[in-house]
């Protein structure tokens, strides 16, 4: 619970800072770099340390991912420039993604599926916590101290987290591993390219230029290159048999869809409220808050609903809630008012709460303990890819409405305005998506291997 805190309040804190951190090293344009960069990171490391959990076990990845978490949150709060910032978020990224797959696959290994229902209360409590905690202290440290302060904030969670880890012991079953060095080269320059032919062209550069047309290119051919190397490799670090059965599929594609929502949302939502609203840090976090609230809120209780209906209607229900929220959210635009904003955000929390926890489960439950790490860790590294390349596809909006304008309350509220249409879009996806669920119920649910046992505090 602690190491998962640790990634739920970098989740928020960042985004009520934006602004201050603007003010203070420049770059606006490049602002969701620090959103995408981070996400990146995170993205192209999660599938190999999935492999490793798999392999080495749990316990070292989690004392690794929150070492490396410490360094880069350090970094990050004596940054002299948006260009540091941006690299020093990307060792963040690498430590995230060792913390939060693997957590979410000890608890996994921990609890039967019935078990985890009453678990999930537990793991949600950490949310619903920190979606108050983080938009609030990132507002206070903004307003009040320094923006830099969100980043050193982690230094004692980050001890505390592992000095608790140390305490977990497991039996793992390892095995000799060979690290899937070609593929995460491919997968990581694939992805950076796509990422910065949407987030630099039509700004940088236009898009009929030489860049403009070779960047998606290159990330196309990067990507097809990734694809025939994993078929090959002895141990790929994207396992290509997790998209060939369907329910990892749809709920992989559903965790992308949940990642482009929620980074949507939180990148845009505090710089609308500020920029157009007039709304303080503090006040444009504690809007932001209530998105974070209702993730939790409904998490808690979806194990009633997939224990008592199926997986699929409980994401049928979560994306159909999500969507309603995210109309209300472009609705609420024209009026800037923070309640409204806030309210709205926090539908879109209820439905995206009631989606998110359940379709991975239902991913992690329909295979063996062996896979759960590799399964987990897929799931984990789309929603991540999905929230980088949605940060960059909302940036290319934003920017695109922004050329050549003052940057002045006006044009910011019409590139908001763009930019919660494209979440709209998300949502109706997302909702498409679930609708493709195979039916799966928690009877089919595969009974685990092996429990790890915690040593008593």
């Amino acid at each position: 619970m602690l190491s998962t805190g640790l990634i739920a309040i970098d989740s928020t804190i960042l985004a009520t800072a934006v602004p201050s951190i603007v003010d203070d090293l420049g770059g606006f344009s490049s602002f969701p770099w620090l959103f995408s960069v981070y996400l990146l990171a995170q993205a192209v490391s999660v599938p190999v340390y999935g492999k490793l959990a798999d392999t080495v076990g749990r316990k070292p990845l989690l004392l690794l991912g929150i070492g490396v978490f410490l360094l880069g949150s350090i970094l990050c709060g004596f940054a002299p420039s948006m260009l540091a910032l941006i690299l020093f978020r990307a060792v963040q990224g690498l430590g995230a993604g060792a913390i939060m797959p693997t957590s979410i696959t000890v608890a996994g290994d921990i609890y039967t599926l019935a078990e985890r229902a009453k678990a999930q209360g537990y793991l949600a409590s950490v949310w619903a916590i920190s979606s108050v905690v983080g938009p609030t202290l990132g507002g206070v440290f903004s307003q009040f101290v320094s923006w830099r302060w969100i980043f050193f904030v982690n230094v004692p969670l980050c001890i505390a987290a592992a000095l608790l880890v140390r305490r977990y012991r497991e039996s793992p079953h390892r095995a000799a591993h060979r690290v899937d060095v070609p593929g995460a080269v491919l997968l990581t320059l694939g992805l950076t390219a796509l990422l910065l032919a949407l987030l630099q062209g039509g700004q940088a550069w236009p898009w009929a230029s030489v860049p403009g047309v070779a960047l998606p290119v290159a990330a196309v051919a990067l990507l097809a290159a990734f694809v025939l190397v994993e078929r090959r490799a002895a141990e790929p670090v994207l396992p290509l048999w997790v998209f060939s059965r369907r329910l990892l599929l749809t709920t992989g594609l559903i965790s992308a869809a949940v990642g482009a929502l929620i980074l949507g949302l939180t990148s845009y939502v505090p710089n609308f409220l500020e920029a157009v609203g007039g709304a303080t840090p503090l006040e444009s976090g504690l809007a932001l808050a209530l998105l974070t609230l209702g993730w939790p809120i409904a998490a808690s209780n979806a194990g009633r609903l997939y224990l008592r209906l199926g997986f699929r209607p409980t994401a049928l229900i979560g994306s159909s809630v999500a969507l309603v929220g995210a109309v209300g959210v472009l609705v609420a635009t024209p009026f800037a008012s923070i309640w409204l904003t806030g309210l709205a955000c926090f539908v879109v929390g209820l439905g995206l709460g009631t989606v998110a926890t359940p379709t991975l489960i239902a991913g992690q439950s329909s295979v063996t303990t062996g896979q759960r790490g590799v399964v987990t860790g897929s799931n984990t590294f789309l929603r991540s890819v999905g929230s980088a390349l949605g940060v960059a596809v909302f940036g290319a909006i934003a920017n695109a409405v922004l050329a050549g304008r003052s940057g002045s309350p006006a044009a910011v509220s019409d590139a908001s305005t763009a930019v919660f249409i494209g979440v709209v879009v998300a949502a109706v996806l997302t909702l498409l998506i679930a609708a493709l669920m195979p039916a799966f119920r928690a009877e089919h649910a595969t009974v685990p291997e092996a429990r790890a046992e915690a040593e008593p505090a």
